[in-house]
């Protein structure tokens, strides 16, 4: 991926489709297809995301914005 602006557009991307569709569940590689992303820029981003504690992981395998099932 290159720049921190990029990650910084992408992670804000990212947390503008997650507010506009709370119930919003993906896999990594629907993400990666949603976004145009190479995987291990997705995961990147996600990553990132989780860190903030903005998105979490499920058990089943899927992103979620954090506080949902």
């Amino acid at each position: 991926m290159g720049e921190s602006v990029t990650v910084r557009t992408l992670t804000d991307r990212v947390r503008g489709e997650f507010n506009e569709m709370p119930g919003l569940q993906l896999t990594i590689p629907q993400a990666a297809r949603l976004w145009g992303l190479e995987i291990a820029d997705c995961n990147h981003v996600v990553n990132a995301l989780v860190e903030e504690a903005f998105l979490r992981k499920t058990p089943g395998g899927t992103i979620v914005r954090a506080g949902r099932s």
